[in-house]
C-alpha cells in the first residue's frame, strides 16, 4: 500500500566539518545514511535547498551539490515544483536496515535485570479504549470539557501562573495546601502541607513508597488477588521474589495469614476502602489488627485510596493513615 510521505522537516545532519573537505559530500553523506538508518523514509519530503542550507549555516550551492549527487544514486527524486523526496523505490529492499534492527533486537533480549524484567512487564500495559463500562475511563458527560475550559480561564485570569523555572519538587504549595485540606474533611487524614508529595498519578506515588520503604531483601505483604499496577512495580523494581501474596475474604486481607507467611515484613500495600479488584472494603477489627501489627514491627502500611467515595450506602470508612498517621502513608487521586 502506498505510504503517505510526511511533511519536509530538516533532518538530523549532525556537525560538518568545514577543516575535513568538501561540504557538499559530508551532506550528501549524513543524508543518505539518515535514509540507510530509516530516519527519513522513502516518501518524505526534504526541505528545499535554500531552507536546509540557512539550518547548516553554508551556501545554497552545497545544498544543491549534495542532492544532485543522491539524486543521481537514486537515494532521492525531484519532482519539479514538488521539491525533493526520498526515492519510492527504496521502500521494498530494506537489507541495509535489517541488520541494525536484528541486532537491536539481540541487544533487548540481553537486558540487565530489572531493566529486562521492567521491559516485559511494560507490555502488559496499553491504553484503555474509551468504551462503554471500560474500567477506569471517566465517562466525559461527568466532567464535561466546557466546564474545565471555564474553570482554566477563571484561574488565568487572575494573574501570573507557575513561575519560570523549576519549583518546589514536593509541588505547588497552594495545591499542597488545599490537598491536605480536602482529604482531612473528606477522609480524616492527619498531615500537613508539607507532608503531601504531588506526583504524576497513584503509579508513581506507589513506585516513591516502594524505592524509599523497601531495601533489597525486604519482604513485602500484597493482597492475593492484587492491584497489577502495585505487583508490577515491585517485580520491575527487584522485589518480585520478596512479595508475599496474603489472601482477602469479605473483611479484606487476611492479616493473621500474613503475619503466619511473613510476620517480619517491612510494609503491606492494601486497598482498605475498595479492595482491588473483588470490591470489599476491609473491616474495622481487620484495620485494627493490621495497624498493630504494623507498630509492632515497626512496619508501613503503604494505603491505595481508590474510589474510597464511590459508595451504594452509607458512609466510607475513614483512613487508614487517619487511624495511625506514624505508620500510613496514604496515596489517593484527587
Amino acid at each position: 500500500m502506498a505510504r503517505t510521505a510526511r511533511a519536509a522537516e530538516i533532518p538530523s545532519i549532525g556537525t560538518l566539518d568545514r577543516a575535513a573537505g568538501s561540504l557538499s559530500r559530508q551532506v550528501a553523506q549524513a543524508l543518505r545514511e539518515a535514509v540507510r538508518t530509516g530516519n527519513i523514509q522513502p516518501g518524505d519530503a526534504l526541505p528545499s535547498t535554500r531552507l536546509l542550507a540557512a539550518s547548516l549555516q553554508v551556501s545554497r550551492g552545497t545544498v544543491i551539490g549534495a542532492y544532485e549527487q543522491l539524486i543521481a544514486e537514486g537515494f532521492l527524486e525531484s519532482k519539479g515544483g514538488a521539491g525533493t523526496c526520498v526515492a519510492q523505490a527504496l521502500a521494498e529492499p530494506r537489507q541495509a536496515i535489517e541488520p541494525r534492527a536484528a541486532r537491536r533486537r539481540v541487544a533487548r533480549t540481553s537486558l540487565p535485570e530489572p531493566a529486562a524484567a521492567f521491559a516485559r512487564i511494560a507490555q502488559e500495559f496499553r491504553p484503555l479504549p474509551p468504551v462503554p463500562f471500560a474500567i477506569s475511563v471517566p465517562v466525559g458527560s461527568t466532567a464535561p470539557a466546557d466546564i474545565w475550559r471555564r474553570l482554566g480561564n477563571r484561574l488565568r485570569a487572575r494573574g501570573a501562573g507557575a513561575p519560570a523555572g523549576y519549583s518546589d519538587p514536593l509541588g505547588a504549595l497552594p495545591l499542597r495546601e488545599a490537598i491536605a485540606d480536602y482529604v482531612r474533611k473528606s477522609r480524616s487524614v492527619r498531615c500537613e502541607p508539607g507532608q503531601v508529595i504531588v506526583t504524576s498519578g497513584t503509579q508513581q506515588g506507589l513506585f516513591l513508597a516502594s524505592q524509599v520503604l523497601l531495601g533489597p531483601r525486604d519482604q513485602v505483604w500484597v493482597e492475593n488477588p492484587a492491584y497489577r499496577g502495585v505487583t508490577a512495580i515491585l517485580e520491575s523494581t527487584g522485589h518480585g521474589d520478596a512479595m508475599i501474596r496474603i489472601p482477602v475474604d469479605a473483611e479484606g486481607i487476611d492479616v493473621e495469614a500474613g503475619i503466619r507467611a511473613a510476620p517480619h515484613a517491612r510494609a503491606a500495600f492494601v486497598t482498605p476502602s475498595h479492595q482491588y479488584p473483588l470490591g470489599m472494603p476491609m473491616s474495622m477489627a481487620r484495620r485494627s489488627a493490621l495497624l498493630a501489627w504494623a507498630r509492632a514491627n515497626h512496619a508501613w502500611v503503604v494505603e491505595d485510596d481508590y474510589d474510597s467515595e464511590l459508595r451504594y450506602q452509607g458512609y466510607p470508612f475513614p483512613s487508614l493513615q487517619g487511624l495511625d498517621p506514624d505508620r500510613v502513608i496514604l496515596s489517593r487521586h484527587v
